[in-house]
């Protein structure tokens, strides 16, 4: 039988595509869907079936998702991490470039202009008013990357290549994301540091207890007279009625987001995008494609990559017969499934288990078909969120 995906947004062909439809079967309407894969549809906990069994955004945020709820449910709940970070990194691009010549407040200047026949008179007119449109290049300022993550490490990489100093800062750096960084990029001790020394400012932070309103009137007071301040990340990571006092007070020359709002809408020191960081077909088509992936790979294997609430977990396949465990992270779970396993004298192949927070997965390739009665033992002992057989056991 097919598995059953309920699609709660339009998703790109490229991405379910990666779903064999001899395997899958996709719609907009399923009463008991194995999965979900959506986009911005905010979906609540009471909608989500009790035969869901993972949950798949083609896009990186997740305030759209229940996570909690899901995470309590044994539900993982898998983002797209990176797929749309050249869709950004190019918008930040044009950001900058926007904040640093009159391009927009030119191009309403000769929009005025439409009436002129005149074409000597119109070159004689521009000519006297350009000078008020003049900017300042960007080779040789300085821009401050706050998060370097799959989006902040392009952008720092585009400065560099646009002749700009690069200053970042990260505190939850990765490994990887460091390997990425170039040597180019100087690193900040502390934010209030980093906001001291920059001429533009652009932010790539996901929304956090941590991060909610993190630039803050005190931050802002720190910035030189005529800095810059770009946010495509989340509008929740900055306080609004800070910028609009840095920039009454003239410390900030110009805000920058992706993120309207009534207070900002109309004042010639703010540029507002509707949201279209990622608005590219190639971004949609790249979240699409990994969030299908990632799903497939966990219905079908139990693999966990890029999860905003379980642990990553890759165990390559030694036998056709895999049982993934999840459960609540305290001691001698594990050691009750193994232990139910040895009655049945059923041997363990492989395994691997990992835990984030206060949930744990296991993955258990045994060696034959562990039947409904050895899972519902299972299930039974205590902490034990869910028991999946996963795979040919015959």
């Amino acid at each position: 039988m097919a598995t059953q995906v309920l699609t709660l947004n339009q998703i790109s062909v490229k991405g379910l595509e990666r779903l064999p439809r001899d395997c899958y079967e996709i719609a907009s309407e399923f009463s008991h869907p194995e999965a979900i894969l959506l986009r911005s549809h905010k979906l609540q906990a009471a909608d989500i079936a009790d035969s869901v069994l993972a949950i798949a955004r083609a896009g990186a945020g997740v305030n759209n998702i229940p996570v909690d709820a899901c995470t309590a449910r044994g539900i993982p709940v898998f983002n797209s991490p990176g797929a749309n970070a050249n869709a950004v990194k190019e918008l930040v691009a044009t950001g900058l470039l926007l904040g640093s010549r009159g391009v927009i407040e030119g191009i309403e200047y000769v929009h005025t202009l439409k009436e002129m026949q005149d074409e000597a008179e119109l070159h004689k007119i521009l000519e006297a008013q350009k000078k008020q449109f003049k900017g300042s290049e960007l080779v040789g300022k300085t821009l401050g990357v706050v998060g370097l993550g799959a989006i902040g490490s392009l952008v720092a990489e585009m400065a560099l290549t646009l002749g700009m100093e690069v200053v970042g800062y990260d505190p939850a750096l990765s490994v990887e994301a460091a390997w990425r960084l170039s040597s180019q990029v100087r690193k900040a001790d502390t934010l209030s540091a980093l906001f001291a020394r920059c001429d533009y400012i652009s932010l790539h932070l996901p929304v956090l207890d941590s991060t909610r309103g993190l630039i803050n009137a005190e931050l802002l007071g720190a910035i030189r007279p005529g800095t810059c301040l770009l946010n495509f990340a989340r509008q929740e990571i900055v306080d609004e009625a800070a910028v609009l006092q840095a920039l009454e007070g003239g410390k900030l020359r110009k805000y920058i987001a992706d993120f309207p709002s009534p207070a900002l809408i109309g004042r010639n020191d703010v540029i507002l995008m509707p949201h279209i960081g990622a608005s590219t077909d190639e971004a949609e088509d790249n979240c699409a494609i990994m969030a299908a992936e990632q799903l497939r790979d966990f219905l079908e294997n139990g693999n966990i990559r890029n999860s905003v609430n379980f642990p990553t977990l890759l165990l390559e396949r030694v036998t056709g017969c895999r049982l993934s465990v999840t459960n609540e992270n305290v001691p001698k779970i594990l050691g009750s499934v193994l232990s139910i396993l040895a009655d049945e004298d059923i041997n363990v192949i492989d395994m691997l288990n990992k835990s984030r927070d206060g949930v744990a997965n296991n993955l258990i390739d045994i060696g034959t078909h562990a039947g409904d009665h050895v899972l519902e033992k299972m299930r039974a002992i205590e902490g034990v969120i869910n028991v999946r057989l996963i795979g040919d056991c015959d």
